[in-house]
């Protein structure tokens, strides 16, 4: 049984599903830009809705929709929004991105997503489990043209993914019009090798920033400016 995660103007309970609170989601939550002051915003691939909560406690985005293939993790995340301070504001379709591009006539100021990916290491007992799982993944290529047809022109789409992948990412983007506008690599101690890349996309093509993030000096000894990016979520920074 899953601890709820309780954060400090909210609470994910995790109990119905795989996609467990981690760092990935809640450093894209908060490291998401909303300098353009969006009015509506899209989650896609909702979890447990972490992201959209993050979202929801920063800005005063008056449509915060989410998407979740996953019958158990969207039960998780309707139930996540709907006992959180902002409720009125939040909604999760249970629907794949192929089909809500379809359906879908709106655009979006701003698109988040915690893609589903997997590493060398990931394994379960089940070879048949693990091809299942990697097969359904949503491919990347997949994410960036439902995000290119979902984008209103003047927003913008940030998104995370292991660091070895980020530049093959990046180029699907700009086959789908999409340039990096900013982008921020993540170690998990200053000896590490980089794990995740942090990438915020629009459709101008600027030059792009980048930086660098370290989580940790040594075990729980948080660098400033993780504890900056994190403060406002985490009950302990």
């Amino acid at each position: 049984m899953s601890k709820p995660f309780r954060f400090k103007e909210f609470t994910i309970e995790q109990d119905k599903t795989a996609m467990k609170v981690g760092t990935d989601g809640v450093l894209l939550g908060a490291w998401t830009s909303i300098e353009n002051h969006p009015f509506s915003i899209l989650d896609i691939g909702a979890g447990t809705g972490l992201i959209a909560l993050q979202l929801a406690q920063r800005c005063h985005a008056e449509v915060i929709d989410a998407i979740e293939i996953d019958a158990a993790a969207y039960e998780q995340a309707v139930d996540n929004f709907e006992n959180s301070p902002w409720s009125d504001r939040l909604f999760c379709y249970h629907a794949g991105l192929d089909e809500f591009v379809d359906e879908i006539e709106d655009t979006y100021d701003l698109i988040v997503s915690n893609p589903p990916f997997y590493t060398e290491n990931y394994k379960t007992e089940s070879a048949q489990r693990d091809t299942a799982r990697f097969t359904d993944a949503l491919p990347f290529s997949a994410l960036l043209s439902g995000v290119a047809k979902l984008l209103a022109p003047t927003g913008t789409f940030h998104t995370i993914i292991p660091f070895k992948e980020h530049e093959h990412f990046i180029n699907l983007a700009k086959a789908n019009k999409l340039f990096p506008k900013k982008i921020c690599h993540v170690k998990g101690n200053p000896k590490a090798d980089f794990k995740r890349s942090l990438l915020s996309f629009s459709f101008e093509n600027v030059e792009n920033t980048e930086e660098e993030l370290v989580i940790e000096t040594a075990r729980h000894q948080y660098t400033a400016a993780y504890i900056s990016l994190t403060k406002d979520f985490y009950l302990k920074l």
